[in-house]
């Protein structure tokens, strides 16, 4: 099981839960476990391009995501992050 870290703003499909487990071999496939679970979750940090939305931020350990297909394993944390703004 791979552990992920949810932004505030995707507590509300989680039912308040920070901190899930999923199952996957590459991030897409970790974020289509979590709507599984959780549905509609993939959908607000995934476009329908199949790319991050502009304003989620996705890491494994410290590494920065720009592509889903990225592998992850069992030994993996995926941290997302929303996008603060403000003016």
């Amino acid at each position: 099981m791979i552990f992920v870290s949810l932004p505030s703003q995707l507590h509300s499909y989680s039912g308040g839960v920070s901190r899930v487990e999923a199952r996957g071999e590459t991030v897409d496939m970790v974020l289509t476990d979590l709507d599984r679970c959780f549905p509609g979750i993939r959908f607000r940090i995934i476009d329908e391009q199949n790319r991050i939305r502009r304003h989620m931020r996705i890491f494994v350990g410290r590494d920065a995501v720009t592509d889903i297909d990225r592998a992850v394993g069992d030994a993996d944390e995926i941290l997302i992050f929303g996008a603060l703004s403000g003016g």
